[in-house]
């Protein structure tokens, strides 16, 4: 079996050859992607969801990109679940994580990441003697206003992009949205029920010796 491994493997060779060329020629010839995965082999969506979320996040990976290259260089997209308008200042973490929709352990572990290099600090509540609110510190807030200069830019290169009107067009919606309550609906959590037993089983077992 051993001996004709090495005329397998040269038969083989111009297969893949051929499939390596064919796949550099549909690329030049601008044939679609065949990773499912990738930008260029997904089409525009037609539900709100994805015609949000693609901008949303790409807004947030600007906005990363932005300040890291302005001096803040431990800022990551998870962050952006603290930093997100309208910001920290004096919510207690419950609140932050309600809003991000993430657990309290998560954005704890976020505020964490924050307070240690110094853009968050948390202190006791006067309200409330077992919770704490976060505030922005100095650094927090630098980074606050360096956010506003970036979202200005973006918008300035989107509404070059599409045009004055439309693009005013775009805002007025998105803020008459802002304006509804299903645009800040929350999962409600169900309270637990007590299990109930099939017809009989109850029955059955206290019958047992």
């Amino acid at each position: 079996m051993s001996s004709h491994r090495p005329l397998r493997e040269a038969a083989r060779a111009p297969a893949r050859s051929s499939a390596r060329a064919s796949a550099r020629a549909g690329r030049r010839a601008g044939a679609p992607d065949p990773n499912p995965c990738s930008d260029a082999a997904t089409p525009v969506p037609s539900l709100i969801g994805a015609l949000l979320r693609v901008p949303a996040q790409a807004i947030q990976r600007r906005l990363i990109a932005g300040l890291n290259a302005s001096g803040f260089p431990e800022l990551r997209l998870p962050h952006m679940a603290v930093l997100q308008y309208p910001g920290p200042d004096g919510c207690r973490p419950l609140d932050l994580a309600r809003r991000a929709g993430i657990s309290k352990q998560a954005m704890n572990q976020l505020l964490k990441s924050l307070e240690q290099h110094a853009y968050v600090g948390r202190e006791d509540a006067t309200d409330d003697l077992r919770a704490r609110r976060v505030h922005l510190t100095k650094r927090g807030r630098a980074v606050s206003r360096r956010m506003i200069e970036l979202l200005e830019e973006i918008e300035a290169e989107w509404r070059r992009a599409v045009g004055d009107a439309p693009f005013a067009q775009l805002k007025a919606l998105l803020a008459d949205l802002w304006t509804l309550d299903l645009s800040r609906a929350t999962v409600a959590t169900a309270p637990l029920r007590p299990r109930r037993h099939a017809p009989g089983r109850a029955a059955r077992g206290a019958a047992r010796p």
